[in-house]
């Protein structure tokens, strides 16, 4: 058994066995009938708690035929034992409710709006399911979530591409179609579907935080050979006012289908015709957080049930 008590000097050490047994004692008034409750034998009482007070250097009870009785030391000794009993009572209730993933926190990396789609679903779904879990979400890059997955600074990342990543698991979940993000009025509105071509001499808008870059990267892999010269443009703003400016004729910008779900005034989505992006959960094999356990079968589920519809 660990020693849990200590003085702040190399005094007495109690063992927790010790302080229950001594409570037990008080609460029944003997050994004999502590030893019973505890279900064990009366000698292991007596001599546990013999050697607490030769340790505390104080005796603790008044022995007599009919049972025990507390001494003044044992009186003082009392409040602290029952306060220790206590505070290790409601950590050890504490451990495994987060044991059980009914308490705890999750720090998630995500790279997809949360609008809509399977990301929003399981959020919910999981909250639903753990509503005492924290979970805190972090906007950023793969490359920099995947790092911070690695140092378990992060629980897990949600984010584009099946590609494996060193020193890290890795399993495909789901896919979002890609949307070119267009102003009210634009000529290319008529159509229901576009295509690369006609994307070829517009001026395009990304974000100079994520997931802008990756933005501007597929647009390159995607426009360069079309004949016509790239026109992209960086700009300091977030996801958000990307779209705002796009509302503003600043430029287009291409998104997954999770944004689709929000409405902003002054823009409308077409569908990039045959353009699919992948979305892979990634995590560490040496995280031990439970709720984070919970959250990857979680989307193993509903992936699997997705895919099954």
């Amino acid at each position: 058994m660990t020693r849990i008590v200590q003085s702040r000097s190399k005094g007495p050490a109690v063992r927790l066995n010790q302080l229950r047994y001594f409570v037990s004692a008080v609460d029944h008034g003997s050994f004999r009938k502590a030893a019973a409750a505890l279900s064990i034998q009366e000698s292991s009482v007596s001599r546990r708690i013999r050697d607490l007070e030769d340790e505390l250097g104080a005796s603790l009870f008044m022995r007599h035929a009919g049972g025990v009785q507390l001494t003044v030391a044992g009186q003082e000794f009392l409040r602290n034992a029952r306060h220790a009993l206590r505070q290790i009572d409601i950590g050890m209730t504490k451990v495994a409710a987060v044991g059980r993933a009914e308490q705890g926190l999750i720090r998630a990396g995500i790279f997809s709006s949360l609008a809509s789609g399977f990301l929003f679903d399981l959020l919910r779904a999981f909250s639903a399911r753990h509503p005492h879990v924290q979970v805190d979400l972090i906007d950023n890059n793969p490359p920099e979530h995947v790092a911070a997955v690695r140092k378990l600074c992060l629980d897990v990342a949600f984010i584009t591409g099946t590609a494996p990543w060193d020193g890290c698991e890795a399993e495909h979940l789901w896919y979002e179609k890609v949307f070119v993000v267009l102003p009210e009025g634009h000529p290319l509105g008529n159509k229901p579907e576009l295509q690369w071509a006609d994307l070829a001499s517009e001026r395009f808008i990304v974000s100079d935080v994520a997931p802008g870059q990756e933005i501007h990267d597929y647009l390159v892999a995607h426009l360069t050979g079309l004949g016509r010269q790239l026109d992209i443009q960086s700009q300091q703003v977030g996801r958000d006012n990307i779209l705002s400016l796009v509302a503003l004729g600043r430029g287009l910008t291409l998104t997954s289908e999770a944004t689709t779900g929000a409405q902003f005034p002054g823009i409308i989505y077409r569908e990039l015709a045959d353009e699919v992006l992948p979305f892979s959960m990634v995590w560490s094999a040496h995280n031990d957080n439970p709720a984070c356990r919970r959250l990857l079968s979680l989307a193993r589920s509903m992936a699997r049930l997705a895919s099954d519809k």
